[in-house]
């Protein structure tokens, strides 16, 4: 089985390790690759079959695919994949060449082993790069390319708004691929217990990431700018048996926070303070790991008070940080001089896509 898996751009070298530990965990033979066709955002696991035993002794088969869904925290879509192409020239070409090549490709796919005639299908397309079709044109042809495949043993069933099996069309550049979404039509990271929704709020998936690259040892950690409380919930939802903390400085977010925390069930883990991160020392003696998505952009207003909230919120976090720091902005500038001027180190930095942007990921010490 060959599993495509989707996940932020940035992060796909921590989503690999994620499947690769989540998947020894099966005892199932498996090989997972970073940016299959060099595609960002994509990994790629070819898979074994895997087995449980059941309560009554039975050998029974375990779906790799619901598996990874039900475990994952960096991924966004499992995804059966049937095939996959790169189609040279195709963002040049003519709309009319374009969705030809993705038809008569798809019309040789053996899609009845994946949907019988019997139930309900519908395809869900994704477009990324410059072409002359859209996204919409994509889902058009390639339904009209199973449905006539699907003919040949019956009569197809089309069900846009609730399908029974959900056909995945990628073009991401010149790459094509084509599978079977076991995710559905809500992505991964678009946590259940979200109830309360910040302005920019961060992924579920990001916040993941930006905790992994903290490495955590069970430390005190703190959430200096928490906003709805996304990585403090995700790092309680690990079971972390540290102290953890989110600071917010607007009480309305605060509330919005302590409400996600309580849909989550991770309230009582949380210390949820009310307060203003660049006078962080008079709400924390000291801190092991500090972890933020830092306000920039929509979240601050004027872009011309961030350096200074950044050298104020550095300065007051050298008083208190004791091992590690990881942070994300769109502020290059700003954060790296806030960050030497301080007395910290880079010790790792990375490009992560979020809401459309590459935003900056730094970890310090």
């Amino acid at each position: 089985m060959r599993l495509l898996l989707t996940t932020s751009q940035g992060i796909e070298d921590l989503a690999k390790a994620e499947v690769e530990s989540l998947l020894s965990e099966l005892g199932v033979p498996f090989r997972v690759e970073e940016r299959p066709l060099s595609v960002e955002g994509r990994v790629l696991a070819e898979v074994g079959e895997a087995f449980y035993t059941d309560e009554k002794g039975r050998k029974r088969e375990l779906s790799v695919p619901t598996y990874l869904n039900e475990r994952s925290r960096l991924l966004h879509r499992v995804i059966v994949e049937m095939a996959s192409e790169r189609f040279e020239g195709i963002g040049d070409e003519e709309p009319e060449k374009a969705l030809r090549r993705i038809e008569e490709f798809i019309s040789g796919l053996p899609v009845e082993q994946y949907v019988k005639t019997s139930e309900s299908f519908a395809v869900r397309s994704f477009r990324k790069g410059e072409h002359r079709i859209t996204s919409l044109d994509i889902a058009k042809t390639v339904g009209k390319a199973i449905f006539d495949r699907l003919s040949r043993f019956g009569t197809p069933r089309v069900n846009l708004d609730h399908p029974a099996v959900i056909f995945r069309a990628e073009l991401v550049g010149e790459v094509f691929f084509l599978g079977i979404d076991t995710t559905g039509d809500s992505s991964l990271h678009k946590r259940p217990w979200r109830v309360y929704d910040h302005p920019a709020h961060l992924k579920a998936s990001i916040a993941n990431a930006l905790i992994e690259l903290a490495k955590p040892d069970g430390g005190s950690f703190i959430d200096p700018f928490c906003g709805s409380g996304t990585i403090p919930i995700e790092l309680a939802l690990r079971d972390y048996s540290g102290r953890i903390i989110g600071l917010e400085k607007y009480r309305k977010h605060l509330r919005g926070a302590e409400m996600n925390a309580l849909s989550a069930g991770v309230l009582k883990r949380i210390e949820f303070i009310l307060g203003d991160a660049t006078r962080l020392s008079e709400h924390v003696e000291d801190v092991d790991f500090a972890v933020s998505n830092l306000p920039y952009g929509l979240k601050i207003g004027r872009k011309s008070m961030i350096p200074r909230l950044y050298s104020e919120f550095f300065s007051e976090l050298a008083k208190v940080l004791e091992k590690r720091g990881v942070f994300i902005t769109t502020e290059k500038r700003a954060i790296e001089r806030a960050i030497t001027e301080n007395g910290f180190e880079i010790r790792h930095h990375r490009l992560i896509g979020h809401g459309g942007l590459m935003v900056h990921t730094y970890v310090i010490e």
